[in-house]
């Protein structure tokens, strides 16, 4: 009995990063659907990119692996995989750009419209 309980528990440690994934998208998306203001719209998008990065990075995890760095391991030795942290790094260029433009067209949309209310640029604009 209660070695069930143990091995319970770690299952749930061992994909506790993948709950925290979850959580991170759903409250973005939530964020992003809900939200009114352009600048709180734009950081729940920021952080559902970083929720992805996250998850790029657990896909490629081994447990006990080491550097991908062929020549410094042994021939027996695992590493972890190193395509998913080449994704992740792109990624990360990626979503600073499209934050960089998003926040550019938020700065043009206020000093039009002087207002980073959702509502009221729809009523606005008429």
């Amino acid at each position: 009995m209660t070695d069930s309980i143990a091995e319970n528990a770690l299952d749930f440690v061992g994909n506790a990063p993948y709950v925290v994934v979850a959580l991170l998208v759903l409250m973005s998306l939530y964020a992003m659907l809900t939200q009114k203001n352009l600048i709180k719209i734009c950081i729940a998008i920021s952080i559902l990119g970083a929720s992805v990065n996250m998850f790029l990075v657990l896909m490629g995890y081994r447990h006990g692996g080491g550097i991908p760095i062929h020549y410094l391991k042994g021939a027996q030795e695992s590493m972890v995989l190193p395509t998913p942290q080449c994704l992740t790094l792109t990624a990360i260029v990626i979503a600073l750009a499209t934050t960089a433009l998003m926040l550019s067209l938020v700065i043009m949309v206020n000093k039009h419209y002087g207002t980073l209310d959702i509502d009221e640029i729809r009523r606005l604009r008429g």
